[in-house]
């Protein structure tokens, strides 16, 4: 069963995505939020498998409170997908580089949702197919050349393909299509991908891709 935390100072809202989320037997809404320190709170009570964050909240935004929940020097860190009507580049990127697993607009579909819950609760990360290409594109124009780095982990060349379509937004049934391996074959590699670039999820490592270009140029390997 996973547990879901709503933050949002909305009760409509809070209403609305407990309604569809407690539709599916594998997920339960066990506490809300109408602010952000309120969801830290919640959350560090009641221990959820995962947050629902949204980011315009009186009292204290949910970027905050998600770098509370998640942030990377955490060492026990509560899984958030922020979840906002505001498609707007800072919310976006200040939600991912706090850690968010994920990143969907109040109006994407519930199976989307549903899904990104999912996803967060196994580890995973789920950015909205509407906001991918622009976080591939942001992250592409902040990027600076980068000279040859010795913490760049060795990846193979197998491993690159992996990376290159997950840096893409591609699910692992699209990558597996597209190099033409299983489904199984594709999440081993996108396992070992992540632990190498000690990351901790799929999101995680698309932010690691382009804020790390250089890795592009540091496999000589030939394929597994």
């Amino acid at each position: 069963m996973i547990d879901v935390l709503i933050a949002d100072d909305q009760p409509s809202v809070r209403r609305a995505l407990r309604a569809f989320l407690e539709t599916q037997d594998d997920i339960r809404v066990i506490a809300e939020a109408g602010s952000g320190p309120e969801a830290v709170t919640h959350a560090k009570s009641h221990r959820p498998d995962v947050v629902l964050m949204d980011v315009r909240m009186p009292g204290g935004d949910g970027i905050s409170a998600t770098a509370a929940l998640a942030g990377e020097s955490l060492t026990d860190p509560i899984p958030v997908v922020v979840i906002t009507t505001f498609d707007l580049d800072e919310y976006l990127f200040g939600a991912l580089e706090n850690g968010a697993a994920g990143f969907l607009l109040k109006d994407a579909p519930p199976a989307h949702i549903i899904d990104a819950v999912r996803a967060a609760a196994s580890g995973d990360g789920l950015v909205s197919p509407a906001v991918t290409r622009r976080v591939i594109s942001e992250f592409a124009r902040r990027r600076t050349p980068t000279v040859r780095d010795a913490t760049i982990p060795r990846l193979t060349a197998r491993e690159r393909d992996v990376l290159a379509a997950l840096s893409q937004g591609h699910s692992n049934a699209e990558i597996a299509e597209q190099l033409f391996i299983e489904i199984g074959t594709v999440k081993t590699h996108v396992s070992s991908i992540i632990r190498q670039l000690g990351v901790r999820d799929r999101v995680q490592a698309i932010v690691w891709a382009y804020q790390h270009p250089g890795w592009q140029a540091d496999i000589e390997n030939e394929y597994p």
